[in-house]
């Protein structure tokens, strides 16, 4: 699988609103390597709070768990800890480093090593005006939030699933869907185009993350099945 396929479902961590331990919640999160049994494809590492050194530790104990089960490690805003540990992609929004900076620092990260992939760059956008800018500022793809009301955010407004497809239509790069991502949501935002979900509490807040994370992985490789895609 690709990296790009690899967003189609991204567990986002909260370890604050996990029930288990968090390492135990993404390890169920991702499910089994058999057919019927996969979990989430990604998973974001954001731990806002941590201080390096814990960061860099749990960014390497995820990073075994997501290789063995052939999932991306995407890391929030540390291009430095997500090189060190071999990440996927770099997640950043519009409080980190400049988009241009980071997109500079990861292509070098890869200059005169042929054939090696770079890891992808996501940015989270709210509206047309962000996802636009973060496409010419050299974004590989973008999380599109909140699209339905969610209780991680409270107070924010949300966009709307038809904002999804509004996007769709102005940008080359893929959509990812965020924010009140559940599975009785996940259809209308995948219906929208979205390219994939972004989900937190949906799967980490629940006792068993691993029932609710394949609840969404069969209904989003139901979806692109039925659109051709696999």
């Amino acid at each position: 699988m690709d990296h790009l396929k690899r967003l189609r479902l991204i567990l986002i961590t909260d370890r604050n609103a996990s029930r288990l331990p968090l390492i135990r919640a993404v390890g169920l999160a991702l499910g089994g390597n058999a057919d019927g049994d996969r979990g989430v494809t990604a998973v974001q590492l954001r731990e806002r709070d941590l201080e390096s050194k814990d960061l860099f530790s749990l960014a390497r104990e995820l990073r075994e768990l997501t290789s063995q089960h052939g999932a991306a490690l995407i890391i929030n805003d540390r291009v430095d800890i997500a090189l060190a540990v071999g990440a996927e992609g770099v997640h950043i929004g519009s409080h980190s480093m400049p988009l241009g900076t980071v997109r500079r620092l990861i292509d070098l990260s890869v200059s005169g090593r042929g054939g090696v992939t770079p890891p992808l760059l996501g940015f989270s956008a709210h509206n047309m005006k962000e996802a636009l800018e973060a496409e010419e500022g050299g974004a590989d793809y973008i999380t599109l939030s909140p699209v339905f009301t969610t209780h991680s955010k409270k107070g924010d407004i949300p966009i709307g699933s038809g904002t999804i497809l509004q996007v769709k239509e102005r940008v080359g790069i893929p959509v990812i869907a965020l924010g009140g991502i559940n599975k009785e949501t996940a259809a209308e935002a995948l219906e929208n185009k979205a390219d994939g979900l972004a989900v937190i509490s949906a799967i980490i807040a629940h006792r068993d993350p691993k029932i609710h994370a394949q609840d969404l992985r069969r209904t989003v490789d139901y979806w692109f099945s039925q659109n051709g895609l696999k």
